[in-house]
């Protein structure tokens, strides 16, 4: 692989795959208040925080860590003022405590929060303004969950991006491909990716265990392993459904996150540390199968953007098909077979914000992610012309992608006017 793709694809692993504490949307809040607060110098009198539909969605339904059962952008704004930490970004709450989350109750009460919808942004936009007496602050996120493009302090622009890519990365994505993928992960020393697998996999597995043994959401997760058996095509669903069951329900275990998501982090990971255990695959053939997983992962998000009315775990299951499919000593020509299979199946799922459901929609993704493989194995896939598939894996992605970021557009805006009737 050529050097400068080399030590570019690893920039993008240790950019995406960071520690996050909850549900991203809800803690982008909490980490902008904090910041905000920061440069406030002092504890606001009122808080107005402005977001995109598509945090609004995903905040709605899905409880803010180290609450116990709190929800919403109040909630998140407010903790985030009291007790945030911003130079920890996505663990930004990790450090509340009893008598801050009793705090933002009262707060809460009060008023001092209010939130208002702006369109015509981003699909990942937040903007936080604080005042206190005379003082005011305002911080306002972009394109992805901790890129800060504008910070103001009494009306004085302290600092400000003009422009962004439509992720808000600091690394360059527009060299990703499957193949160039493939080859990276057949070839990178294990030395350069190994702690960072090794964090996502003991922090993934851990909440995928809390989310088992604990009472978290509609415990898909444990449901799959009570009536499905515990062979490997279950555990495969099972164990990233359950981190998904605690993390969508105030579980305060961390998850290293895949494309700004917990779920999708859980969705490309998960997967293979079961199948690689179930054939005893050995470490160094497990981490090589995971950097694919995650970083097709990430390929596709690059063509979909960070939040959309398309369903993240698809785009990570997709992933996993393929990490599945190097586990079991796949050519690289069946790998993109399982990508197209698994691509083409369950596309259609939409996003109606983050919830306790999503746990459900990240099983039937991985089932299909195990199908997709599964057919590539016995030289079955789905030809071009059906549906949005195309000539290659790679045009098909760019396909999906498409209809996920531009076809998709009224759908997560009806989606939105649905869930705030």
């Amino acid at each position: 692989m050529r050097t400068e793709y080399y030590r570019g694809y690893l920039e993008i692993l240790r950019e995406e795959l960071v520690p996050a504490l909850g549900c991203t949307e809800p803690i982008a809040i909490a980490y902008c208040s904090a910041t905000a607060r920061r440069v406030l110098g002092c504890f606001p009198e009122s808080i107005l925080v402005r977001c995109s539909g598509n945090i609004i969605k995903n905040v709605m339904g899905v409880i803010v860590p180290k609450t116990g059962d709190m929800k919403g952008i109040e909630t998140s704004a407010i903790l985030g003022a009291v007790a945030g930490d911003p130079d920890l970004k996505l663990e930004t709450l990790s450090k509340a405590t009893d008598a801050d989350v009793e705090k933002t109750r009262k707060l809460l009460k009060s008023g001092m929060c209010t939130v208002e919808l702006i369109e015509g942004v981003s699909n990942l936009q937040i903007i936080v303004e604080m005042r206190c007496a005379e003082k005011r602050a305002l911080v306002e996120i972009a394109f992805s969950h901790t890129n800060i493009i504008r910070i103001e302090r009494d009306g004085e622009v302290l600092s400000r991006q003009e422009t962004q890519t439509i992720t808000g990365s600091k690394t360059d994505r527009s060299t990703l491909t499957l193949e160039r993928i493939f080859d990276f992960a057949v070839s990178v020393d294990i030395a350069d990716v190994k702690t960072l697998l090794d964090t996502q996999i003991a922090c993934n597995l851990a909440i995928a265990e809390e989310g088992l043994k604990g009472s978290y959401g509609a415990g898909v997760g444990a449901t799959l392993l009570n009536s499905y058996g515990d062979d490997v095509k279950v555990r495969a669903r099972a164990l990233p459904a359950a981190g998904s069951d605690a993390r969508m329900n105030g579980c305060t275990l961390p998850v290293v996150i895949n494309s700004g998501s917990g779920n999708q982090g859980l969705t490309v990971s998960l997967p293979i540390v079961a199948y690689a255990r179930d054939l005893e695959c050995g470490e160094e053939r497990m981490y090589r199968a995971l950097v694919l997983s995650n970083l097709i992962a990430i390929y596709q998000k690059n063509e979909l953007g960070k939040l959309s009315a398309y369903c993240g775990a698809v785009s990570a299951a997709v992933g996993a098909s393929a990490g599945i499919a190097y586990l079991h000593g796949a050519s690289f020509d069946t790998i993109e077979d399982a990508v197209t299979n698994t691509i083409a199946n369950v596309s259609g799922i939409v996003c109606d914000g983050a919830k306790a459901s999503c746990a459900a929609k990240i099983a039937s993704a991985v089932d299909a992610a195990q199908m997709g493989y599964y057919m590539a194995a016995e030289g079955r896939v789905f030809p071009p012309g059906e549906g949005l598939v195309k000539n290659d894996a790679e045009q098909t992605i760019k396909s999906f992608g498409r209809m996920g970021r531009e076809g998709m557009r009224s759908t997560d805006l009806e989606i939105l006017k649905i869930m705030l009737a």
